[in-house]
Parts: structure tokens; C-alpha cells; sequence
């Protein structure tokens, strides 16, 4: 903390609005001409996918703090979350501007490609009968029309469901409304034939609606869609003398998500303030909480969509097929465990397969000198390869011990599903620790060769998803190295006791050492004045701690470049106070993960990967862990990582000191994603040489 008895404030943002500002820029590639159109129709979709999980979560939490502590203040402006929701929700209608905008222009391309999201009074006379076929024969058997009133109240609206809603009067002038619920497993779209030409379900409804309400006129029709805060929080305290099991009570919370309040009223379009008004006190929301967004409501159909385009427009519009490809430095005909036995690995996804740790893993799962495996699990695909194989394991004699995260948000029902099948299989699994997330990466292997005891310890930056991993900027490093492996196992046994201040030799585990670290490093760095170098990429920064020691440092002369995707609460470039922090966001094709953190420059620099950001419920309220990496050869690929994102200047952007972002150009953009695919830092390995037919004369001399 500086020592002036009055918080700063003058370096340091809003978490939530610059929240919004990332997402903004998520919006940006959608608008970039040189991203193929299919790509930028995906990044409205994961644009509107982002703004939907921050009301659930962001706004829904706010929501409980103005109830529960209404004069609590946020660290970095002084504001009241009553006063945060009243400037997110002034700044959520320009984005909704900017992406009607963009969506239009994305929308135009694709037409001029043959791919048209049409409306019923844009088809042709077969195409209006087609629609009429599909309303009749897959909609209408299961459609449940709504007459609302005092006998049909508005019924439990389901969390991003889409309704058709129409003003309606009868033949006195009674005004009435009706409600129609998109049927559960509704195909999204109708696929029309010639061409890629589609219409989408909620549209198929509105044009029904007058037939669906017979006898009443339509006034006035929109699709709406609502979205409830779904900040669910576990009560240890309230379960501690249940006897039920940890996954029993999970289930029974999850199911109080879907009935939270609603936080945000979504309209299709803009409807007259009569229609409005009656919405808003049947859906019990404030005026500034409705938003119109003439876009889909719901954009999740753009990735099945594009799935059902012919192949060769498919290929036209989207990025080139890019193949994780082997790491150069891992032969692929050898096993993986006695490769990483001779040196540590370090695998770059999503450039480098996963493979090499699934093949790891398999050989773990039938190798007679492995006793136990040992990792934790915060999300996992829907059909997971590195599940199966944790349960092959058990079932052939191995220890396995899974620590299971539950509470890994919107994942809870498919960990929920692992869980049982990985303990019918043999597998011990331990459900976290006294109300902290176990958000850490780290999978332990247990040899036993000889009486001898060795470990094998795989630490990431990212979830064991083989699904992510395609898609995620991560880091995956395998080593035999004894500190770090003892460290590993004394990590199990502490999760196993609910011991969380447990010592360790290499390690940095969270909640009481990385933050500890982060700050002794900082600390260092500053010593040094202009000779401290501190490089960290990180998904957020919004510890004020971390935010205030950056500030000293950057007094202190210490360049300081941080590479933050998405929220960053310190402002860089304010005078005499960050004039020496450059803040960098890089936003593209693949979704940056990896969490690295270094120090120093030469031979004193020391580097670590790590689960956690330098956010305070990483740092604070979460099991993470800090790996140190030693090997300088994977020290060199970590540097040549940064120093390449660094150079970037087709993706990143740079944060000025109001805490907006203008793009980085060049004469030649430098794109470093794209450079990634086509650029290894590995060295290949050298095929194992075979022995000649003299050396084995030899040996078999010896033997005799």
C-alpha cells in the first residue's frame, strides 16, 4: 500500500468496467475485415455468450452486496456496488449499439456469400410453405401458449430461455398478453433449400403468434429472454451436520440457480413504452434494466450452424484448419515417461498436442512401477479421455486419488456425473477444502523402481480439457525434478487434512504463498531502480496489494510489462505514478490462459507458471499453485513466448491511462498467435541410436 494516509485512486479502475471494455474488444475482432466472416459471426456469438455470464455472475453478485452491504466500498474507486450497477448499467447500451452495428455488417458479408438469416416475410411462397410445414409438424405438438391474467400468472421464466411475447386485444378493446415458451430441444433454425438460407425458430413463433391467440388481434411482438443471477454460494456452515454427501448437497444447490432474481429483461425489439411498462411489472425489473438488442437473443446456434455449411464455403470463411501439432522435442516412438525421466518438457497449447500427456497418462495407467496417481480436476471435457484413463488406472491396481472441484461454475453437473463414475471405478476422490476452490493444475505420478521412490509431476496453467486445449493458450510442464515432486505429494497429503499452510521447498501454493511471493519479487525488483524488470502475463490484475507494489516499483524505475487479457485495475502511464507499466491485452483466434509470471533480467531473473491470476480471489480465496521453472532451455521458450507477444501488433492492444485501449500497428503487422502455428520453440530430439552389432557382442561378452 503507498504510505499516504488516502487510498489511490488516480492509478487504478473499476473491475467491472473494464470488464466491459474486454469484452468490447472481444466485439473489436468481430468488426476486423481481416478475420473471415464465419470467424467474426463467432465472436458476436462468444461476445454476447461473455456479456450473458457477466450478468449472471458480476451483476447477480452486486446485486447480493447492495442488499446484504449496501455501504461497502470497492478498492479501486471508492464506489458502492449500488453505484458499480448504475455505471454498468449506463455503459451496457453503447455496447449494444456497437454490436447491432457490427452484427449488420458481418450479417451483409455473409449474405453476399449465400449464408442469409431471413425473416418469414422475406421468403418465397415455397419457402413460407416449408416454414408453415415445420411450425405444424415439429413445433406446434409441443408449444404451451400462455394467456396471462389473473388465472394464468407469468409462470417461472427459465434463466436465457427464449419467449415470444405479444400485446393482444380482443374484439372489445381489452388489452391482453401472451406468452409462448421456445420448446425445450427446438431446433434453433430451419435450414431452407438453394443455397445456405435459414430462419430461426423464435422467428418461426412470432409470425404463428395471431393463430396461436385466436380471437385476439397482435398489437405489438417481441422475442424476450431473461437472465438471473446465478451467484450461487456452498453454506459449508448450513451442511456441516447433514449427513448427506458433498455431491448430494451440490445438487440440491444448483437447482436454487435457476430461481434467483432476474437482473436483466432482454428484448428482440424496440416496443412502445405501454408494452414496456407491462413487461417490466410482470417480469418485476427496474426500466434501466431492460435492454433491446435487435440481434439473437441467443447466438449459441452459430457454431452448429456453421458445422452444417458445405465443406468448401465452410473452409472459405473460417481461419485455415490449424493441427496441434507433436512437440519437436518428445520422440514419438518412445514412451513419454522415460523421455521426461531424462529431461524436463514443457508443452505450448493450444500450438502443441495434448497427446504426449494423454499418452503419459496411459502409460501410468499399465506400468507396473507406478504405484499412485494424484491430480486435481476443476473442469473436464463432456466425454474426457484423461477420465477414462484415471479410472483404467484404479481398476488395474493403481492408487488414484482425484481431488474433484464441484463448484467449478456452469461445470458443477458434468464434475458432478466424473465424480460418481471415477469413485465406481476405484478412484478416491476428495471434494475441495474448507470453502476454498481448488483451482490448481497438478497431476503427481508415484514410481517405484528398485526400492527406490521417484515422482513424475505434471503442473499447467489450464483445465485437464482435452476440448480447451484445442482452443486456450496454456502451458503444461512435466518434470522429474525431486523438490518439486516431494512438494507435490506433502500438496495431496495437505488437501487430504484440510491442512492449507502447508510448507513447501519450490512450490508457491495460494491462499497464503504466492501473494507472499508476487510481493517479495516485486519487492526485489524495485531494489534494483531502473536495473528491475518484472514481465507478467495473467488473464486479470485486480489485487490491490499486487496493483499498489507494481505502482512503487514503476516509482521506482522498474520496467514493468504486464500482458493482460482481460480485466486489468491498474492504469498504466499516469505521471509519476505508472509511467512505467505497459499494459498489453491481446485478443484473437485462440483465447489466452497461460499465466506467466517473471523477474529480473540475466542470470538472477526467475521465472514461474501458475494457475492463478493476480486477482484477490486467486490470490486469497483459492487453492492455486506457482511453479518455479529452473531448466533453462524451457526458460528460454517462456521468454521467447513473451518477447513474441510483446512484438505483436495485429491483436494487441495497448491501455492508455484512462484505462481505454487503442490497437498496436505496424507496416507489417506482426500476429502472434499466427506465428505460434507456424513457429516451434522446441528442438527436435534426436532419434535414440540403436546399438551397433559390436556393442551388443560386447554386452553379451560381459554377461557370459
Amino acid at each position: 500500500m503507498p504510505k499516504n494516509t488516502e487510498r489511490q485512486y488516480r492509478y487504478t479502475q473499476n473491475r467491472e468496467l473494464s470488464w466491459l471494455r474486454f469484452n468490447q474488444r472481444v466485439l473489436e475482432e468481430a468488426a476486423d475485415p481481416t478475420v473471415p466472416a464465419l470467424e467474426r459471426l463467432k465472436f458476436v456469438s462468444i461476445f454476447s455468450s461473455n456479456q450473458d455470464e457477466f450478468f449472471m455472475v458480476r451483476v447477480g453478485s452486486l446485486f447480493d452486496l447492495a442488499r446484504m452491504t449496501p455501504d461497502d466500498q470497492d478498492n479501486k474507486t471508492g464506489w458502492t456496488a449500488a453505484e458499480q450497477l448504475h455505471k454498468i448499467y449506463r455503459a451496457v447500451p453503447g455496447l449494444l449499439a456497437m454490436k447491432k452495428q457490427i452484427y449488420t455488417a458481418v450479417a451483409e458479408e455473409l449474405n453476399r456469400s449465400g449464408i442469409a438469416d431471413l425473416l418469414p416475410e422475406n421468403l418465397t411462397a415455397e419457402e413460407l410453405k416449408q416454414m408453415n410445414r415445420f411450425f405444424k409438424s415439429v413445433l406446434l405438438p409441443v408449444l404451451s401458449p400462455i394467456l396471462l391474467g389473473p388465472n394464468h400468472p407469468v409462470p417461472h421464466l427459465v434463466n436465457k430461455r427464449l419467449y415470444a411475447v405479444a400485446l393482444l386485444e380482443d374484439k372489445k378493446g381489452r388489452r391482453a398478453v401472451g406468452l409462448v415458451p421456445m420448446p425445450e430441444g427446438a431446433p434453433p433454425y430451419l435450414i431452407l433449400p438453394g443455397g445456405v438460407r435459414y430462419v430461426r425458430t423464435e422467428n418461426v413463433l412470432l409470425r404463428w403468434l395471431p393463430a396461436l391467440f385466436d380471437g385476439y388481434s397482435v398489437r405489438e411482438s417481441c422475442v424476450i429472454a431473461v437472465t438471473r443471477n446465478a451467484d450461487i454460494s456452498f453454506d459449508e456452515e448450513k451442511f456441516e451436520d447433514n449427513e448427506e454427501d458433498f455431491r448430494s448437497q451440490m445438487k440440491k444447490l444448483l437447482k436454487q440457480r435457476d430461481h434467483l432474481a432476474v437482473v436483466r429483461l432482454e428484448l428482440s425489439c424496440q416496443v412502445s413504452p405501454e408494452f414496456q411498462k407491462i413487461l417490466s411489472e410482470l417480469i418485476r425489473v427496474e426500466t434501466h434494466q431492460v435492454f433491446v438488442d435487435s440481434c439473437p437473443l441467443n447466438m449459441r446456434y452459430v457454431f452448429s450452424l456453421v458445422g452444417e455449411l458445405p465443406k468448401e464455403l465452410a473452409l472459405r470463411l473460417t481461419y485455415p484448419a490449424s493441427r496441434p501439432r507433436w512437440a519437436e522435442d518428445l520422440l514419438t516412438d518412445q514412451p513419454i515417461l522415460s523421455q521426461i525421466q531424462r529431461r524436463d518438457r514443457l508443452l505450448f497449447y493450444p500450438y502443441d498436442s495434448v497427446e504426449p500427456f494423454l499418452r503419459l497418462l496411459n502409460e501410468a495407467a499399465e506400468n507396473p512401477q507406478v504405484l499412485s496417481i494424484k491430480i486435481t480436476i476443476y473442469r473436464l471435457a463432456s466425454s474426457s479421455k484423461i477420465a477414462q484413463t484415471l479410472c483404467r488406472a484404479a481398476e488395474n491396481g493403481k492408487e488414484v486419488l482425484v481431488l474433484m472441484e464441484l463448484r467449478a461454475r456452469f461445470d458443477e453437473e458434468n464434475n458432478l456425473a466424473w465424480s460418481k463414475m471415477l469413485e465406481e471405478s476405484g478412484c478416491q476422490v476428495i471434494y475441495g477444502t474448507e470453502g476454498f476452490k481448488c483451482h490448481s493444475k497438478i497431476c503427481l505420478i508415484t514410481l517405484r523402481n528398485h526400492n527406490k521412490t521417484s515422482y513424475l509431476t505434471q503442473i499447467g496453467t489450464g483445465n485437464y480439457n482435452e476440448k480447451t486445449n484445442t482452443m486456450y493458450t496454456d502451458l503444461s510442464l512435466m518434470t522429474v525434478d525431486p523438490a518439486i515432486g516431494e512438494d507435490a505429494a506433502a500438496f495431496f497429503r495437505n488437501m487430504l487434512v484440510n491442512r492449507l499452510d502447508g510448507e513447501y521447498r519450490q512450490l508457491c501454493v495460494s491462499p497464503f504463498r504466492i501473494k507472499e511471493m508476487l510481493l517479495e519479487q516485486i519487492d526485489r525488483q524495485t531494489a534494483l531502480g531502473k536495473e528491475g524488470y518484472i514481465c507478467i502475463k495473467a488473464n486479470s490484475v485486480t489485487e490491490r496489494e499486487v496493483i499498489d507494489k507494481l505502482a512503487e516499483a514503476s516509482q521506482a524505475g522498474v520496467e514493468v510489462q504486464l500482458i493482460i487479457r482481460g480485466i486489468c485495475c491498474i492504469l498504466p502511464g499516469v505521471p509519476g505514478l505508472t509511467e512505467n507499466i505497459h499494459v498489453t491485452s491481446l485478443v484473437g483466434r485462440f483465447l489466452e490462459h497461460a499465466r506467466i509470471y517473471l523477474f529480473g533480467r540475466g542470470e538472477t531473473e526467475e521465472i514461474y507458471i501458475s494457475s492463478a491470476d493476480l486477482m484477490t480471489r486467486n490470490l486469497n480465496r483459492r487453492v492455486e499453485i506457482a511453479c518455479p521453472v529452473h531448466d533453462p532451455y524451457l526458460r528460454s521458450q517462456l521468454k521467447w513466448l513473451l518477447d513474441c507477444q510483446l512484438r505483436d501488433t495485429a491483436k494487441a492492444s495497448l491501455m492508455l491511462p484512462d484505462g481505454s485501449y487503442c490497437r498496436k500497428h505496424s507496416a507489417v503487422p506482426f500476429d502472434s498467435q499466427d506465428y505460434f502455428l507456424h513457429h516451434s520453440p522446441h528442438i527436435p530430439a534426436e532419434p535414440v541410436k540403436k546399438p551397433g552389432r559390436l556393442s551388443l557382442w560386447l554386452k553379451g561378452l560381459l554377461k557370459r
